[in-house]
């Protein structure tokens, strides 16, 4: 992000208040707005703090390690309780004089480490300063008068405190009361449609503010000094949104509330946990999570945030004509399903909330393959009146919105339960209190049968074998025990059999795949989500590749092309098959170890591999094979790739939107001249 302001761009900041003591907190920071390119950071001084024992040594600290990454705006606030008209922060000091005085302190120790000071925050909120004692302002403004006075003797600038609300009477009195003189910036706040409800747009605000200015002949900056919106119901599209607006302002600098969600062990001002609005205002979630508005600006930086057209969320439903929707849509499986089904003429909605890196690169291919009958629901799953009103012209319900990784469930259980139980829930009672209530298709995992330990095998050089013949010659059946493993194997099987139970309780129409390895094109693979294309990437961009375990386990993947034929013909049989639950993989015949897809990797990309071991993990599985039988004979599907015809496909779809030219390979030219 840009530090000057150019071409009538305002200057864009963050705002990030820290607690004594808070280093880590403040390396965090750094790191983050390194992250996103942000030069601007505006934090609280407290006034109050001042006086406790050990605060001076983290001023210390922290002004001089600020002042090396970012431009610092110190807001100087909170008056000392024992100083106080009456002993709160909020009160106005018994000498007026006193404020100036810590100002002078304060530029005489820091003055160095910034340019501006910002003398109080939201002055006419009662929570921050109680105009109780001051119905006149006549002491707020003569704190702030002697205090911008001695700033500006001290040679710096002065912002005044952000009015929240805004209110130009407010500011005509302190015009009035002289208050303005040696004031350089005058700060504003706005929380649209979270705290102000009666927003009446940036513009009218900020041409309200001018008018008062202008009626007094001052020339001064003016600030959006504070500026947020909470995503407390889960609305990150919205968030974004307002970000957008503020930044098209004609303010000269803004300052977005806040970089992290504040931690819910903490108090605010107004009190702990009396308005839970307060405490989701971050572009990340406490646990680190990073919002929408965070991705964006971290991947595409300031320049580009007007540009994201995928970016769009439906709020108010109409009737109209009737569409597939597919939860979790633009990820690796919901892209290759929404192409079949928008290719064959229909109407696709995707809800998503585009967590997953990447997935944003399917929905703009999507959007652009196939326009109007693409219709884009940027959510969260637990947004339960948006999911119910996607699923009010929905004809059928493929739900693959998931979070797929044990890893993850380990590190962050509550996010895993909230996606894979919590919101698989959510979307059974949407369809349940449907008039219509469509047919669902839910993806499970194999993980729901455990980590098959009871299963003896009998290893070779490169793969472990079932010691039971019909096991190895037929794979693992749906009569297999189930066996929760890992906080994700809990939530996936969880909501396996919630999908199920409401089939037999409320009569809705379901099938639950219970998934083997998928892959193919249009798979951003990692190591523990989609590990086919994150080896074969790795292969290609001749990065180091980890195997946990010795390698030898085995799994049955199945070509992506294969999985769609397979929901195809699901719903056609619906009727008959509703209520069943089906293994879905490439089955025996398509079998393979870590090794083996490794040197299948290695012979058709024509490269070596940097390849390392580490111990197994968590729950995994020596072998998982699917017996596919079952679903074969109640649809007749089974799987038209072999592991050769498939790795080659998604072979030549990454080199191709990778801009990868691989050296000349017998295995891969043929194939290559085809396309």
């Amino acid at each position: 992000m840009q530090n000057e302001n150019k071409n009538n761009t305002p200057v864009i900041g963050i705002l990030e208040w820290f607690r004594p003591g808070e280093y880590q907190e403040v390396e965090n920071t750094i790191k983050d707005l390194q992250n996103l390119g942000i030069t601007h950071l505006r934090t609280g001084i407290s006034w109050a703090d001042w006086y406790v024992e050990g605060t001076e040594e983290w001023y210390d600290w922290l002004f001089a390690e600020l002042s090396k990454h970012v431009e610092i705006l110190p807001c100087f606030l909170y008056t000392p309780p024992s100083i106080g008209e009456t002993a709160k922060t909020s009160s106005p000091p018994k000498y007026l004089k006193s404020y100036a005085d810590f100002l002078d302190l304060m530029i005489s120790k820091y003055g160095d480490y910034f340019e501006w000071v910002e003398l109080w925050n939201e002055p006419n909120n009662k929570v921050e300063y109680d105009f109780t004692m001051d119905y006149s302002w006549h002491k707020f403004s003569k704190m702030i008068d002697m205090a911008s006075y001695w700033a500006k003797e001290k040679g710096k600038k002065t912002l005044l405190g952000g009015m929240s609300p805004i209110d130009p009477n407010w500011l005509h009195m302190m015009a009035e009361n002289g208050t303005l003189e040696n004031i350089d910036a005058i700060g504003i706040h706005g929380f649209p449609h979270v705290f102000d409800q009666q927003w009446e747009g940036w513009e009218e605000n900020i041409k309200q503010v001018k008018r008062v200015l202008k009626r007094f002949d001052l020339e001064k900056e003016l600030w959006i000094s504070e500026v947020g919106f909470s995503t407390w119901q889960n609305d990150e599209v919205k968030q974004y949104e307002e970000f957008k607006k503020v930044i098209n302002t004609s303010a000269d600098r803004v300052y977005w509330y806040s970089l992290n969600d504040l931690n819910p062990k903490n108090a605010t001002v107004g009190g702990f946990h009396l308005d839970e609005r307060e405490y989701f205002f971050g572009l990340k979630k406490t646990d680190g999570t990073k919002k929408l508005l965070y991705r964006l600006l971290e991947n595409g930086g300031l320049d580009n945030i007007q540009n994201h057209s995928y970016i769009q969320k439906k709020y108010v439903f109409e009737d109209e004509e009737q569409y597939s929707l597919i939860t979790g849509g633009a990820g690796f499986v919901g892209t290759n399903l929404a192409s079949r089904l928008l290719s064959e003429g229909k109407k696709v909605m995707i809800y998503d909330s585009l967590f997953r890196d990447g997935v944003e690169k399917n929905l703009q291919w999507l959007q652009k393959e196939y326009g109007d009958k693409l219709i884009i629901q940027i959510a969260d799953i637990q947004e339960k009146r948006i999911l119910e009103e996607s699923v009010r012209n929905a004809k059928e319900v493929y739900h693959f919105s998931s979070q797929v990784a044990v890893t993850t469930s380990l590190t962050n259980p509550l996010l895993d339960f909230q996606v894979n139980l919590q919101g698989t829930f959510n979307l059974l009672e949407a369809i349940r209190k449907s008039k219509h209530q469509p047919p669902l298709l839910f993806t499970s995992t194999n993980k729901v049968y455990g980590d098959l330990n009871n299963l003896e095998m009998k290893p070779n050089e490169t793969r472990y074998y079932p010691s039971d013949k019909t096991i190895e010659e037929n794979g693992i059946s749906e009569e297999r025990p189930l066996d929760f493993h890992s906080p994700y194997g809990c939530s996936k099987g969880g909501a396996d059999q919630y999908i199920l139970d409401y089939s037999r309780s409320y009569g809705l129409k379901t099938v639950v795949f219970r998934m083997s390895c998928i892959y193919g094109p249009h798979q951003f693979g990692t190591e523990d989500q989609g590990w086919v294309a994150h080896f074969l990437i790795s292969a290609l961009e001749d990065n180091p590749v980890v195997i946990y375990g010795n390698g030898k386990q085995v799994r049955d993947i199945l070509f992506v092309e294969d999985l769609v034929d397979a929901f195809v013909a699901a719903r056609e049989n619906i009727e008959k098959i509703s209520g069943e639950v089906y293994n879905i993989g490439g089955g025996p015949k398509n079998t393979v170890s870590l090794i083996e897809i490794l040197n299948v990797i290695k012979e058709k990309a024509g490269k070596e591999m940097d390849i390392s071991f580490e111990d197994w993990r968590t729950g995994d599985q020596l072998y998982y094979v699917s017996d596919t039988s079952k679903f074969e004979k109640d649809t007749g599907w089974s799987p038209k790739h072999s592991v050769d015809e498939g790795m080659e496909e998604l072979l030549q779809w990454l080199c191709k939107t990778r801009n990868i030219q691989l050296k000349d390979n017998p295995r891969s030219s043929a194939k290559a001249m085809a396309l």
